[in-house]
């Protein structure tokens, strides 16, 4: 929680933007990673996701993607690539909500992904462009998008 939020309990991508920086991961032969979103996920438990998640204050964009990864999936990315930024806007829980998503793509090695937050996460799985599991989570047609105009997603 950034210390503005401290202070003054606003909620992020509610009360103000939130930006997140967040990752398709991918093993580099056209395959990519996604999440399915647990019980205890923030949003949209149950549907499956990319990681990613808000950049803390002081953080850089790389510090942010390289903890999320790392938090989420228990493995460093070799290498880092942005892709697109883009608008979220949804509504949670009755409140319309509003994050700026840095996208990236992050090549891992499959062999050491694990699911770092079981609270957070129900499943992983690697998947081509045509096995994407349901349901997707809102804004992931966004992130297959870039991740196909970019040759990442086969």
């Amino acid at each position: 929680m950034s210390v503005a939020d401290e202070k003054t309990d606003l909620r992020r991508g509610i009360d103000h933007i939130g930006v997140s920086a967040a990752a398709i991961i991918h093993d580099g032969k056209g395959k990519i990673l996604l999440m399915q979103r647990g019980p205890k996920a923030r949003d949209e438990n149950g549907r499956w996701d990319i990681c990613g998640g808000a950049i803390e204050f002081g953080e850089s964009i790389d510090e942010s993607l390289e903890r999320e990864i790392a938090e989420e999936l228990c493995t460093k990315p070799l290498e880092i690539d942005f892709l697109d930024a883009y608008d979220a806007h949804r509504e949670h829980n009755g409140d319309k909500t509003h994050w700026v998503c840095l996208l990236h793509a992050a090549l891992v090695d499959p062999g050491t992904v694990k699911i770092g937050e079981p609270h957070k996460i129900s499943a992983i799985g690697w998947f081509g462009l045509d096995d994407i599991p349901e349901p997707p989570h809102s804004m992931l047609h966004k992130a297959l998008a870039a991740a196909q105009k970019a040759g990442i997603i086969t």
